[in-house]
């Protein structure tokens, strides 16, 4: 693409202010912006004298959009941001153009929310801890070392060592009362996990043998399901203190004093402080992509970029974060809170019932709402703090505050590695995303394809590596995904609850979710419908949660089709390939290949308790091929469930039709690994 002529060219005239000359080219000439780390924002953002700033770029984008392609080339290197960018109606492509933010091809080409850390010496010589200057009050929740997220310092202690309060803990085990005479004990984090959440509670103060919780986070972690006082499963539970310099115990654990402006460090074996990169975030997200429903951010596409280096730090506060799955937390103050919530709410309540429709969304570190024809391609996210890519979530997970709203979303080539949260969240949870109050709202035709999603979900392990909640026509398809705590991709959201007609199960007295303000039976279908997953390989998932799937599905979804995907080596913690949930109908399961599978190799949630009455209906699977597993879940006529000409497998001894799926699953040619 031809350089643009005196881009950036200052009129001299007295008075006048900078401005862009356009040069007089015929329409269909594409312009190209360049932007370099060794550039100068008092360039003209010509081959020869780039800009150096994204900020700076994206002005020149607003002046050249309305009558050409605008191509914005980042050159190599690293763009330290100082706050996120934010795009809206004005940055994408005008009267049918678009945009193009680019980096070399074969190159590095970073945005970076964080910033390096130097000058690191050794503190203590025994334990092999070192330190380094950081800015007084930097205090994020993430740190990246030699290009990979580390893990803050802490310790497992076992339940039985202390009872749950509404209040907080009561130690039981002497041997944990050194704690009330740890300093800053307000840093102090609790964390639990068990079935399927990964719950995360903030300390007040410790007092003897009292640790006094902040509120309302903790009381939120002890309602609902899956709580940090009754988890579904004691078995598998497990708690963790996090954050305290005394737990700095384990090679690759860091603390950071903020107060102090210190930040330790314990190596692992072979790190040399001296030459290692060290990279801490200061920005809580990188990019906010939002118009308004009116008039929506369209044509603008982000290739070869590579994003890194956030920290959300809502759950430092008193909120903490309450998970209920998948990137979803319950935040506020509860109306009519149990006043024994351990004893009353730890199977649900009408109290949590009333928030269900009112739980917020962790906003990614890349986020977009009230957009169309968005694409990112052949790019990076690696080392983020939270979700990489929000699409259409709700309104308090994007930065402009507007929510939903996303049609014609392209994530390809792309590859998400070593995150906090999940690789990509598609839709909300809340009302207008199940039924749009406009049709704006609404999520279309999102395409996930070719995409390597490896070693995700680390801090907030109850994240699905891809989640889709609600939306119409999504395909997800030729992934890799691998090597996570929980599910592998997600389909639904809602339990079947909002479906037409509502679901049995919440009419029941035990939830009442019915009987809460704003939850109401709905007569309308929800926005999801259509999906399609296929071709995807998907393995080594949920390594630590029992519940969930490699493929799980929620709730119904008209023309549903999960087929042709091969699911490996899903062994621990439970050992579910495929996993139909609450309400899902509709749903087509067939020509999956389902290897070394430990526990279920196809499982169906009927719910058979609260039967005659009907909920998981209407579904099929029929030709897939396993070696190993269960199948669970009543397939009857009863419920329309069809379950015919499985085959089961001995060992390897493949099929060819089913040696022909593996093959061809994954990522299809060049690799998306970047540098």
């Amino acid at each position: 693409m031809p350089d643009i002529p005196q881009v950036g060219a200052r009129d001299r005239q007295a008075g006048d202010h900078l401005r862009i000359v356009i040069p007089n080219r015929p329409d269909a000439a594409p312009l190209v912006v360049h932007v370099s780390p060794k550039g100068s924002d008092d360039g003209d953002g010509s081959a020869t004298r780039p800009f150096a700033s994204l900020v700076r770029a994206q002005q020149a984008v607003r002046m050249l959009n309305h009558d050409h392609d605008v191509t914005v080339a980042l050159a190599e290197g690293v763009y330290r941001l100082q706050a996120p960018l934010r795009f809206n109606a004005r940055d994408g492509g005008q009267n049918g153009y678009t945009v193009r933010w680019e980096g070399a091809p074969g190159l590095r080409t970073m945005l970076s929310g964080g910033a390096p850390v130097t000058g690191w010496s050794q503190i203590d010589k025994q334990r092999d801890i070192w330190v380094a200057r950081v800015p007084v009050g930097m205090d994020p929740r993430q740190l990246s070392v030699a290009g990979r997220l580390v893990q803050r310092a802490s310790v497992e202690i076992p339940r039985s060592a202390v009872a749950f309060h509404p209040w907080g803990l009561e130690i039981r085990d002497p041997a944990w009362r050194f704690l009330a005479k740890l300093p800053d004990q307000g840093r102090l984090e609790v964390e639990g996990m068990s079935w399927f959440t990964h719950r995360h509670a903030v300390v007040d103060h410790i007092d003897g043998d009292r640790i006094v919780m902040r509120q309302p986070g903790w009381r939120n972690n002890l309602v609902g399901y899956d709580t940090l006082a009754r988890p579904v499963s004691v078995e598998v539970a497990r708690m963790f203190l996090v954050n305290a310099l005394a737990f700095l115990r384990d090679p690759g654990q860091w603390f950071v004093d903020p107060k102090a402006g210190q930040l330790y460090y314990k190596p692992m074996p072979g790190e040399n402080m001296s030459r290692i990169e060290v990279v801490l975030p200061h920005l809580d997200h990188l990019v906010s992509i939002a118009g308004t429903y009116e008039d929506p951010v369209r044509d603008l596409e982000f290739r070869r970029l590579h994003f890194s280096h956030t920290s959300w730090r809502r759950p430092s506060g008193p909120d903490g974060y309450a998970s209920q799955q998948s990137g979803a937390y319950l935040a506020g103050e509860l109306v009519d809170y149990p006043a024994d919530p351990i004893r009353d709410c730890s199977w649900g309540c009408w109290s949590f019932e009333r928030m269900r429709n009112r739980w917020s969304q962790q906003p990614a570190a890349v986020q977009l709402a009230a957009a169309r024809r968005i694409v990112f391609d052949e790019d990076r996210f690696s080392e983020l703090g939270q979700i990489a890519l929000g699409i259409g979530n709700n309104p308090e997970a994007n930065d402009s505050g507007i929510g939903f709203g996303a049609a014609a979303i392209e994530v390809t080539n792309s590859e998400f590695i070593d995150l906090a949260g999940g690789a990509i969240m598609a839709g909300g949870v809340q009302p207008d995303a199940h039924h749009p109050s406009r049709p704006e709202m609404g999520l279309r035709d999102i395409v996930i394809r070719n995409n390597r999603i490896k070693g995700v979900s680390h801090d907030y392990k109850e994240q699905s590596a891809i989640l889709v909640t609600y939306a119409s026509a999504t395909i997800i398809m030729n992934s890799d995904v691998s090597d996570t705590p929980y599910d592998g991709i997600d389909i639904g959201w809602g339990w079947g609850a909002n479906d037409p007609g509502g679901s049995a199960e919440y009419w029941r007295k035990q939830r009442g979710y019915y009987d809460q303000p704003g939850n109401i039976v709905y007569d309308t279908p929800t926005t999801l419908r259509d999906t399609v997953v296929k071709g995807n390989r998907v393995g080594r998932v949920k390594q630590w949660f029992p519940d969930g799937g490699a493929i799980y599905h929620l709730s119904a979804d008209p023309g549903g089709l999960i087929a042709e995907n091969y699911i490996y080596d899903v062994t621990g913690a439970g050992g579910i390939a495929i996993y139909l949930d609450e309400g899902s109908r509709y749903v087509t399961v067939r020509n999956n290949v389902i290897d070394n599978v430990g526990g279920v190799w196809l499982n169906l949630n009927t719910q058979s308790h609260i039967a005659p009455k009907r909920t998981a209906l209407d579904n099929v699977a029929t030709q897939n091929w396993y070696n190993g597993g269960k199948i669970n879940g009543e397939w009857s006529k009863y419920l329309n469930n069809i379950e015919n000409d499985n085959v089961k497998v001995t060992g390897n001894s493949w099929p060819i039709e089913a040696r022909k799926i593996i093959d061809s699953s994954g990522v299809r040619g060049t690799s998306p690994t970047r540098p």
